[in-house]
């Protein structure tokens, strides 16, 4: 049963350096063409399930007025939603408002992710941003102040002449927020990006790795807990429509270039505003086979760090987890673990998780 959402908001008020997700500068006539494709591409997809979890992301959500938010969230009245529902929408420093927060407010947002991504003003020139760390300070006080507990911030880090003093310094400054959740990212140089473009390259692997190491150590430290790879959270607080992609459950994506998951289908829309205006929203539908979706199960249920339950994987599948696959050659090696109800990655292996999870690559 599909019970998550994702929504698409493609527009922001500057393009940061580092970004490759489809966004545009907002554009007035553009924003009010797309929201009335996104409600009609609702309309035609979505099945009237109760939905437990809306994730708002973009591109920046908060770029858009007021009264284009209004829109947004009278299109979404028609979810039908779960008593306990998680809605999240993400949200810059620079565009957020107390008004635009007190409309969240009333439309049941309940969790705010921000982009920080660094507190450091050499650092956040180079990445794009059009904020300091005293605006951040500032706005999150006023997230606090407008009643939402649940915050997340972005962090990235591995930053090309970036020390661990700065990470340090980041990280504390990060802490002294007193948010519920942290989400960090080692820096990316993807293509269609300007970082591409003008050739930064990544910094040297040994680097990244005592980067991650410090932020693990750090955080753990200070009472979070480390649930993904590159997820931390107060507890209680971890981000419940994340999981749903971990956990390989079915969600809704709607929007330019958002996914699907949806029975044994993963639906990929269209990047193209011109198709997607003109209602051509899908782009690609890979049908999966039974292999396919434990493949999915697998990489995505050992990105936890907890890993996966044997006993609902086995529920679920019908499958032995320890049957699948070089699953017991990789728990021999010790690159994974079992603790009887559980299998996942070893705590020492997450940096190079990537070289285990390519075991279950087109399996």
């Amino acid at each position: 049963m599909t019970s998550s959402l994702y929504i698409h908001i493609p527009f922001c008020s500057n393009i940061c350096t580092y970004c490759n997700f489809t966004k545009f500068f907002y554009n007035e006539n553009l924003v009010y063409e797309y929201l009335k494709a996104l409600e009609k591409e609702i309309n035609q997809r979505y099945k009237q399930e109760i939905i437990k979890t809306i994730y708002i992301g973009g591109g920046t959500p908060s770029s858009l007025t007021l009264k284009e938010l209004e829109y947004l969230f009278k299109i979404l009245k028609q979810i039908k939603k779960s008593k306990n529902l998680e809605f999240t929408i993400e949200v810059n420093p620079d565009s957020l408002t107390k008004e635009k927060l007190l409309l969240f407010k009333k439309n049941g947002v309940n969790r705010i992710s921000m982009g920080v991504e660094s507190t450091i003003p050499k650092y956040l020139k180079f990445l794009g941003r059009n904020h300091d760390f005293e605006l951040v300070k500032k706005q999150i006080a006023l997230i606090k102040e407008m009643g939402f507990s649940n915050i997340n911030v972005d962090l990235i880090y591995a930053l090309p002449n970036e020390t661990l003093e700065d990470l340090k310094l980041d990280l504390n400054n990060i802490l002294s927020l007193e948010v519920t959740h942290i989400s960090t990212y080692s820096l990316m140089i993807e293509e269609h990006t300007k970082l591409y473009i003008d050739k930064v390259k990544n910094i040297d692997e040994d680097l990244d790795f005592s980067m991650y190491d410090l932020i693990c150590k750090t955080l753990t430290k200070h009472g979070f807990i480390h649930y993904e790879v590159s997820n931390f959270k107060k507890p209680n607080f971890e981000s419940k429509h994340n999981l749903v992609y971990w956990n390989n459950e079915h969600y809704y994506g709607f929007g330019l270039s958002a996914a699907s998951y949806i029975e044994n289908e993963r639906i990929t829309n269209t990047n193209s505003l011109s198709k997607y205006l003109k209602g051509n929203y899908i782009k690609e539908v890979e049908k999966l086979s039974f292999k396919d979706t434990l493949s999915y199960a697998l990489i995505l249920g050992f990105r936890k760090i907890e890993g996966i339950s044997k006993e609902d994987f086995y529920n679920r599948y019908k499958v032995e987890l320890t049957s699948l696959y070089n699953i017991k050659d990789l728990l021999k090696m010790k690159k994974l673990i079992d603790n009887g109800r559980k299998i996942s990655i070893c705590y020492d292996k997450i940096y190079i998780e990537n070289d285990i999870l390519i075991n279950f690559v087109g399996e």
